[in-house]
């Protein structure tokens, strides 16, 4: 296609992010399929610099860092026909007034759902052989753990909860699937067929939190779902059961959760919180029974890649006439995270 013909496109995003989601041969990728300026990402949509690439572009590459696509906004980039978003759920960064204005929307996410699940799964391997639980006893005894400390140690037949069929839950369940556990799944939006299918059996909410070892959240952040984990859904969680969270911190009532980890009977794997980052004073960054981590389950680093390529991906299709592989609907936001 002569330059001339091509779609104009612009970076809408953190430009911190640029380099390692696209290095040189996606770059290069990008700039045979649209005419881009490499030196021009827009984070501030009202700096008079980007006002006239903002007024013919067609296509907005966006990722962290992009604000969100409000009224005006998209005022000043009339000619918009297409957002390809360079990272995970298009959730903050969408509404009525982009989907009014019949802009079609592509994301990233299933690219970033793969660190998260796998995350999770080296969480929950991790969590069934009490490996949070024998490094702090290590730390303070250096001794060997006695067998009455291994007794309820190890992953064969654990039960495992995974609350949300979103594509971090679904690609989990797949990860899931060689190892010797029982998968127990809770989603509004699937059948009994589709979990068997998934190769999960299909429970209420309060049934997968009273029968789970190991409880998984995957649900998006949507007003149904904010504490969905309340106080009396988090007692229903056996004595010594772990919630592990990489989904979001609003799915669960924070003041709740804390008084089970500070009472003991409950263990957690935390990459989300709420707020995030906690406060300085709280005490789950002291507990031995909650790992912490600071929202490093998605794509960081050499990950961002992959992020950068399903995007290089769906701008060469956009440009070859053929329909997006990652398009995300409206409707789809109510049930995927």
């Amino acid at each position: 296609m002569p330059s001339a013909q091509l779609p104009r496109a612009v970076f809408a995003m953190d430009p911190v992010h640029l380099p390692l989601l696209f290095p040189p041969p996606l770059m290069a990728r990008l700039q045979r399929a649209a005419g881009i300026d490499p030196a021009l990402v827009v984070r501030d949509f009202a700096e008079p610099a980007a006002a006239s690439a903002l007024a013919g572009a067609e296509i907005l590459i966006t990722g962290w860092g992009c604000p969100r696509l409000d009224t005006d906004i998209l005022d000043s980039t009339p000619r918009l026909r297409t957002v390809l978003h360079a990272a995970g759920s298009v959730r903050p960064l969408v509404g009525e007034a982009l989907w009014g204005r019949g802009v079609t929307v592509s994301s990233a996410v299933t690219g970033n759902a793969v660190p998260v699940a796998e995350y999770t799964l080296a969480m929950i391997l991790l969590a069934g052989k009490d490996a949070f639980g024998h490094r702090e006893r290590f730390r303070r005894t250096h001794a060997q753990p006695t067998p009455a400390e291994t007794a309820a140690t190890g992953n064969l037949g654990r039960r495992i909860g995974v609350i949300g069929a979103s594509r971090v839950g679904r690609r989990l369940l797949e990860l899931l699937r060689p190892y010797d556990f029982e998968i127990l799944l809770h989603d509004p939006y699937v059948d009994a067929t589709e979990a068997a299918e998934l190769g999960a059996q299909l429970l209420s909410l309060e049934d997968l939190l009273r029968h789970s070892d190991i409880v998984s959240l995957h649900a998006p952040d949507i007003p149904e779902t904010h504490h969905m984990l309340d106080r009396a859904r988090l007692a229903l969680v056996r004595d010594g059961g772990v919630l592990i969270n990489t989904s979001r911190g609003a799915l669960v009532d924070h003041s709740a959760l804390t008084d089970e980890l500070v009472s003991g009977r409950l263990h957690a794997v935390l990459d989300v919180t709420e707020p995030e980052p906690l406060p300085a004073g709280s005490p789950l960054y002291r507990l031995p029974n909650v790992f912490l981590t600071p929202h490093i389950a998605g794509s960081l680093g050499n990950e961002l890649e992959r992020l950068g390529r399903i995007v290089v991906e769906e701008l060469e299709r956009l440009t070859d006439g053929l329909p997006l592989a990652h398009e995300v609907r409206r409707a789809d936001l109510a049930r995927v995270a």
